[in-house]
């Protein structure tokens, strides 16, 4: 039976600008009637990635890049300097041979004119360290590139499957031209909406010139700019039986479960974070093991959240939160296999027959132990 990790968080956010849309102003949604704050799940899931390089080396990690070429062509020059000449032809020979469009490159600055992908693919250091070798392979036996066969692109193919790296397990791969070499997400992220009903406020601002004529009290620049501030219930899951399936082994899949968790908690979209210095942690975070199926506890806000005797909105929605859950555990016999809560502001009896009061560090040791005993237990059944 698939076993699944839900991780909920009730995160208190002050005025801040951290996911743009294509006005310059902060996403929203509609939801429950009402304007809500929003975040996306692309905008959070960089975000995780980002955390994750502060978390393990970055050659552990992927990259996504129009720039494949480039860097495979550096990696064959590495290795062996004196194919130079002809390396980028080559780089670009394994590249196409996976089926992914190449042209230069049509951008401004140092990159125009080189040779990119049509659109950002998601690749590892040790992928393209491989395709790097196969490459002067080719060149050593002189390949014609123009004649790409069957057990060329096979080779090439070969590169992309197997072990992966931590984030492109979770989030997954997709390269729109070589579906063959798509890898499914073992993670899925909500997009995060706010608890309470929001309305869009603007920062009316002047800049002065500090070199200005004394006869000249006027401003240099005036401009108004977005933001709003909220209260946001963010969401995500993992696969854990996919996640291990796609690193290879138990103990690789239980750190990156712990290290999932801790990226979700730890992380933040970093818009406009230099004007609004919105950097927070939430106030409540809770994580499930569940059989059978991931739940989304949304419906906990779809009445927006407002302050109550004397509660801030935080409050309110992480004691919402737990209702939510303890509901869906009544009434679904969805009771999880384990549960844990990382909270600033409740108490153990708020949580009582919910989930077990822990702090971070705790929570990432028992997450990765958690995962690691059902992802144990599962080979010796």
């Amino acid at each position: 039976m698939t076993m699944f990790i839900d991780v909920y968080a009730v995160q208190n956010v002050p005025p801040s600008n951290i996911n743009r849309d294509e006005t310059g102003n902060p996403k929203t949604a509609q939801y429950g009637g009402v304007l809500r704050s929003r975040v996306s799940s692309q905008a959070w899931k960089r975000a995780m990635r980002d955390e994750f390089k502060k978390l393990m080396s970055e050659g552990e990690l992927g990259i996504r890049t129009k720039m494949a070429v480039q860097l495979i062509t550096e990696a064959m020059v590495d290795e062996r300097p004196e194919s130079a000449d002809e390396a980028e032809k080559y780089a670009i020979g394994v590249l196409t041979a996976t089926g992914v469009k190449i042209s230069p490159s049509s951008r401004a600055g140092a990159a125009q004119g080189k040779q990119e992908t049509q659109y950002l693919i998601f690749i590892t250091k040790g992928e393209i360290d491989k395709l790097a070798h196969i490459a002067l392979e080719w060149m050593d036996r002189g390949h014609a590139l123009k004649k790409v066969d069957a057990a060329m692109k096979t080779e090439v193919a070969a590169v992309f499957h197997g072990v992966q790296a931590l984030d492109i397990a979770l989030f997954g791969r997709m390269l729109a031209n070589a579906p063959d070499l798509n890898t499914d997400a073992s993670a899925q992220v909500a997009h995060s909406i706010s608890v309470d009903a929001i309305k869009p406020e603007y920062d009316y601002f002047t800049a002065l010139d500090d070199c200005a004529e004394g006869d000249n009290a006027g401003a240099a620049m005036i401009d108004s700019a977005g933001f709003n501030s909220s209260t946001l219930y963010r969401y995500a899951n993992v696969n854990l039986d996919s996640l291990k399936e796609q690193l290879g082994d138990t103990q690789a899949a239980a750190k990156a479960a712990s290290l999932f968790v801790e990226s979700f908690i730890r992380s933040m979209p970093t818009g406009k974070q230099n004007s609004y210095a919105n950097r927070t942690l939430p106030e409540t975070c809770i994580v499930a093991f569940r059989k059978e199926q991931p739940i989304n506890a949304v419906a906990a806000f779809e009445q927006p959240v407002e302050a109550q005797d004397g509660r801030s909105i935080s409050d309110v929605a992480s004691r919402r939160l737990v209702e939510e859950l303890k509901k869906i555990q009544d009434a679904y016999d969805q009771e999880p296999q384990a549960a844990f809560v990382v909270s600033t502001n409740l108490s153990e009896d708020d949580i009582d027959g919910v989930a077990r009061p822990v702090d971070l560090r705790e929570l990432k040791t028992l997450v990765e132990q958690e995962a690691k005993s059902e992802l144990g237990g599962q080979e010796g059944a």
